[in-house]
């Protein structure tokens, strides 16, 4: 699909979120990281791995930001891996693109749901590194009336 300016000018590219995406700074946090937990570094969507009671494991890719060896990423209250991590805390994590593919060694880890000045700093560590489309985000998710949990995967 291509977009005209209107004005009788050569057609312009079409925007993509991909696009935008690319544009987007790789890398965030203040520090190297070293360890199994550095093949994080440039990721831009976490698999996530959650356990329903019989065992079995469901994988959901989803956003996150990082802040030494705790990931922080969000959902709403009623979705089924915050019910499956409210019966399990148990969690397995692995870099991934957005449809899921696997991009690094899955690593084990625990969920717990944030509260407070923590769930704060999740939700500006996120907005800082998906920036206008985290924005955008929160704003059609404040618009329909869906609140947001913040869940926090420690790694340590």
């Amino acid at each position: 699909m291509e977009l005209s300016c209107g004005t009788g000018e050569k057609p312009l590219k079409s925007l993509l979120i991909a696009d935008c995406w690319a544009a987007l700074p790789k890398g965030h946090g203040s520090s190297p990281m070293t360890g199994p937990i550095a093949q994080f570094a440039n990721a831009r969507y976490l698999n996530l791995e959650t356990f329903r009671k019989t065992g079995v494991g469901v994988r959901t890719p989803v956003w996150f930001a990082q802040e030494g060896e705790v990931f922080y990423i969000y959902s709403t209250p009623d979705a089924g891996k915050v019910k499956r991590i409210r019966n399990n805390p148990k969690v397995r994590v692995a870099p991934c693109d957005f449809r899921g593919n696997l991009r690094g060694a899955w690593l084990d880890g625990r969920l717990r749901i944030c509260e407070g000045q923590e769930a704060a700093r999740g939700q500006e560590l996120l907005r800082s590194k998906y920036g206008w489309l985290k924005i955008a985000g929160d704003f059609f998710s404040r618009l329909r009336g869906r609140a947001q949990t913040v869940i926090a995967i420690d790694m340590g």
